[in-house]
């Protein structure tokens, strides 16, 4: 499988930053991260928070974002996973940051800084704090192939098989992140 988009880098030690050009405006963009309905169709619905130190819920169905099976591989990804986040700060429709986990101790956290650019938006998307290679190859290759199918939905299109893509985009992160 060819690999559609460049891969994330890491911009300093445990902070992965990854960019997209997205083919809409910079509020449709916004919806598809703070709605849950919207944001369920490319990473997870849950519930949303909308102010700083609101708690909210990431529920995880891969299954359900391009209908392709799991492989064994990912089993432990079969069943719904749910993880409750933090909003740590808010700016509608340009930026949001999250904790990834609620443990704030191990948390991780993840930025969106959107940009218009024109009818297109630029997503910047930081994802700092974490704890080792083996997490920032997982985590690098998750988010690529959640912004894979956010694209393909974006333009209006079936997404691509996520399995599929996520275990081409592993193997190069496994390369690529040393």
């Amino acid at each position: 499988m060819t690999i559609k988009h460049s891969l994330g880098t890491l911009i300093a030690p445990a902070t992965l930053r990854m960019e997209r050009t997205l083919p809409a405006p910079v509020e449709r963009v916004w919806a598809y991260l703070v709605d849950p309905e919207k944001r369920r169709t490319w990473l997870a619905g849950g519930t949303m928070a909308q102010e700083a130190g609101g708690v909210f819920e990431l529920r995880f169905q891969h299954t359900e974002l391009s209908g392709e099976e799991t492989p064994e591989h990912y089993a432990a990804y079969r069943k719904t996973h749910i993880q409750e986040s933090r909003v740590l700060r808010i700016e509608p429709p340009k930026l949001l940051t999250i904790s990834w986990g609620s443990d704030s101790a191990t948390a991780s956290e993840v930025t969106f800084e959107l940009t218009p650019q024109g009818d297109a938006t630029q997503l910047v998307l930081t994802h700092r704090r974490l704890p080792d290679r083996k997490e920032t190859v997982s985590v690098s290759s998750g988010w690529h192939a959640h912004l894979d199918v956010l694209d393909d939905v974006l333009h209006g299109r079936q997404p691509h098989g996520f399995w599929t893509n996520l275990q081409a985009v592993e193997k190069a992160y496994e390369a690529h992140i040393r």
